[in-house]
This record gives C-alpha cells, sequence and structure tokens, in this order.
C-alpha cells in the first residue's frame, strides 16, 4: 500500500508541479481560513479574509474582542456567516485561553490529546481541524477530504463510502508521518479532483490513470 500511495504522489508532483498550500500570512490567517472555507469555494473564504485583513483584525485578540454579530457581518461573503463568525470565535478565544494566541503550543503539544480537544469546539470538525494542524501547526496529519476520499476508494485502496476517519487512519498509517508530505499529497489530490476525478471522472487523461488499468472506477462515488 505504501509504495502505491508513494507512485500516485510521484505521479501527480509531476503532472501539477508543487502547490505552495495553504496560502495566509500567518498561522492564525491560515487557521481563520480553514473555518470560513468550510461548505464554500475558496474564492469566498478569501474575500471574507480580505475584509478582515482590511479591519487589520487577522489577531487572534482583536477577533476575541469582537461580538458574534459585526464578525458575522464582516465574514458574510464566506457563506453561512453566522455559523462560521460562530465557529472563529470559539476556536480564536480558546486559542488564546490555551496559548495565549501562540501556535508555538499547538506545534510541541500531544498529537493526539490536542486533536480530541480541537475536536470538542463546536462548528470545527475533522477536515477544518486536520487543516489546522497541518496547514497552521504544521502537525502531520492527513486531511481526508472529499476527494481525498473519492481517489482513494476509486483506486481501490479504501472501500467506497469509507468514512473521513478511516481514510485519514489510512493515509497516516501507510505512509511516513511526515507534514510536509502530507500538506503536498493533499493538495495535489484536491488539484487530481478538481480537474479529473469529479463525480464522472476524466480517467483517459488523467495522471493516476496507470493504476486504474483492469479496474475502471464507478460513474459515481
Amino acid at each position: 500500500m505504501k509504495g502505491r500511495l508513494l507512485r500516485l504522489y510521484v505521479a501527480l508532483g509531476h503532472h501539477f508541479g508543487p502547490q505552495r498550500w495553504w496560502p495566509g500570512r500567518t498561522p492564525y490567517e491560515v487557521a481563520a481560513g480553514a473555518i470560513l472555507t468550510q461548505h464554500t469555494a475558496w474564492a469566498n473564504a478569501a474575500l471574507a479574509l480580505g475584509a478582515l485583513r482590511r479591519r487589520s483584525l487577522l489577531r487572534p485578540e482583536r477577533v476575541a474582542a469582537l461580538d458574534e454579530t459585526t464578525l458575522a457581518e464582516i465574514v458574510r461573503s464566506a457563506g453561512t456567516y453566522r455559523l462560521k463568525a460562530r465557529a472563529l470565535l470559539r476556536f480564536t478565544r480558546w486559542l488564546l485561553d490555551r496559548s495565549g494566541g501562540r501556535f508555538a503550543w499547538l506545534r510541541r503539544a500531544p498529537l493526539a490529546e490536542l486533536r480530541q480537544e480541537m475536536l470538542r469546539l463546536p462548528g470545527l470538525g475533522g477536515e477544518t481541524v486536520d487543516s489546522i494542524l497541518l496547514y497552521a501547526a504544521h502537525r502531520p496529519v492527513f486531511v481526508a477530504d472529499g476527494y481525498a476520499r473519492r481517489i482513494l476508494a476509486r483506486h481501490r485502496l479504501l472501500p467506497a463510502g469509507a468514512t473521513y476517519e478511516q481514510a485519514r487512519r489510512f493515509v497516516e498509517a501507510h505512509l511516513p508521518s511526515d507534514p510536509a508530505l502530507f500538506n503536498e499529497l493533499h493538495a495535489l489530490i484536491v488539484a487530481a479532483g478538481k480537474a479529473y476525478c469529479r463525480t464522472v471522472p476524466a480517467c483517459a487523461a488523467c495522471p493516476l490513470s496507470f493504476d486504474l488499468a483492469g479496474h475502471p472506477p464507478a460513474r459515481r462515488s
């Protein structure tokens, strides 16, 4: 399994080149972006981040000082903005309480316990928590989003319908525990999912088509 995963990773890297994720000027901005992009396109989240930046609010203590209604109006472009404002406030106030707003603590804390603590924050699911841990805190966790689960299932590495946790654990168990590797692999998988591995796949042009010989994917997943 490790060999196949690495071959897929190398093939994607050759095809798409370095992805250099996640866009953000500070770890806090990366974390805020991960929360704001839930269930929406990145372009919408980027508009919300821009609105916060123009007001010089992309610092934990400044966001935490806002009331929920004010923050919601500022991040309105992100969609479901009231829920996202609430989630961003809860994460920000938790971060200030636990580490004074500094991400150095997130880089040192025991990973399993830290992840479970973050998952208990209302409004943060596995994908968002793992995006924060990987991209903002540089921890070795894999973001097993919908693109990842679709590609892994179509390449017979996971059963169709595998859960987020099943996919995350599978990748983490079969690859070196390296945040740089998980970072680039996730970004490359998203690129492949958007370009080729859509609901109706475009396998003929996909750089991973070599791994599908004799096992064409289902039309839906």
